[in-house]
């Protein structure tokens, strides 16, 4: 898969933008705050009908402007499509493909496979199991339509649950039998898909980070779950009473943990700065190499400012991975224009580079 042209019009701080790529690779290059991480936002709404950074989508409209565009030209297995996104404050968001509109965004999930690697992955180790369970369900939802719907399913019959826990007295059992069925049903799907997805993903991760790493240290991960040993029904029935004074529900695959383990211990607990970027780019150079088996085509990668904190062994061999035929198209951006450069003049590829400041984009 290509992404062969991208239109921007008054996204963030882009005003207007039409930019064609590089089939390989395609830096931006600016000073911090200049809109590179916005160019590649910009490529990350159109696969995933959202924006990475801030998921108010009139928030993401440009200060002075009362509508925002965005339109990419790709290449997917030998097809031309078009993707068109456009906003308006204060109205729904219009989806396009070739024209015609979607009944559904999450009938778009999937279609265009992307990898990001940015500055926020380090919230997948330093915050609660929330973001290892939204890493997980973001790379299943790209391959697995039934998937996303028994998930978006739970959440529902998780939300009604948990407003009968709010209610002052108990609401008669019935009703919560409803949505704890609802729920059991659903978490099943979800728990075996985790499992599964873990099992394959592991050793693909491993040997991304022994690769980086240099078979220097030991990694894992580990998927834990309540339905492991327990069945969900019951869990609900005997908890109801505590969970009422909670306010909340304390039983389902919404308290699912991935333990990253470093060694024997949590890489959270134990890792430098230096090793948690290598697990954090190893994760997402196996999501990369996991979904290009699962569709059979390759993702796009989007490298956003990823370098620091890396030595130069590391960053070497991230940069050897990355432009191998084993991937395809690559964004990067950086700040440092010398540090492309010379990282450039190593790898035998097609690149354009092109020059960010205050939100314009000029090829360099």
């Amino acid at each position: 898969m290509r992404l062969n042209a991208l239109s921007i019009l008054n996204y963030k701080n882009i005003k207007e933008a039409n930019l064609l790529f590089s089939d390989k690779i395609n830096c931006f290059i600016g000073r911090n705050g200049m809109g590179k991480t916005n160019v590649l936002d910009a490529i990350y709404y159109l696969s995933f009908c959202k924006s990475h950074s801030n998921l108010i989508d009139s928030q993401n409209i440009e200060h002075d402007a009362e509508f925002c565009l965005i339109q990419g030209n790709y290449t997917l297995r030998d097809n031309q499509e078009e993707i068109y996104c456009g906003m308006k404050r204060r109205q729904k968001k219009q989806f396009r493909r070739n024209k015609k509109t979607y009944d559904r965004l999450a009938d778009h999930i999937g279609l265009l496979p992307l990898v990001l690697v940015s500055p926020d992955d380090s919230e997948l180790i330093a915050d609660g199991s929330d973001e290892r369970r939204k890493f997980m369900d973001g790379v299943i939802s790209q391959y697995d339509k039934n998937y996303l719907n028994h998930l978006l399913s739970y959440n529902n019959a998780l939300k009604q649950r948990n407003a009968l826990l709010k209610n002052e007295e108990l609401p008669d059992v019935s009703l919560f039998e409803v949505w704890e069925d609802r729920m059991a049903f659903h978490a099943e799907y979800i728990y075996h898909e985790r499992s599964r997805f873990i099992e394959q993903f592991t050793p693909i991760f491993i040997e991304f980070y022994d690769i980086i790493a240099g078979n220097r240290e030991t990694v894992s991960l580990h998927y834990t779950s309540q339905l492991k040993d327990r069945d969900l029904r019951e869990a609900f029935r005997r908890t109801r009473e505590r969970d009422h004074i909670l306010g909340y529900s304390t039983q389902g695959i919404h308290k699912d943990e991935l333990e990253m383990m470093l060694g024997d211990y949590p890489i959270k607990r134990v890792g430098s700065q230096g090793q948690n970027k290598t697990y954090l780019i190893a994760l997402k150079l196996a999501q990369f190499d996991f979904l290009k088996r699962t569709h059979g085509i390759p993702p796009l990668l989007l490298l956003d400012d990823i370098f620091d904190k890396l030595d130069s062994q590391r960053v070497q061999k991230i940069i050897e991975l990355v432009a191998s035929e084993r991937f395809g198209q690559i964004f990067i951006t950086d700040t440092n224009r010398e540090y492309i450069d010379s990282i450039l003049q190593t790898i035998p590829q097609p690149s354009k580079m092109f020059y960010v400041e205050d939100g314009n984009i000029h090829e360099i």
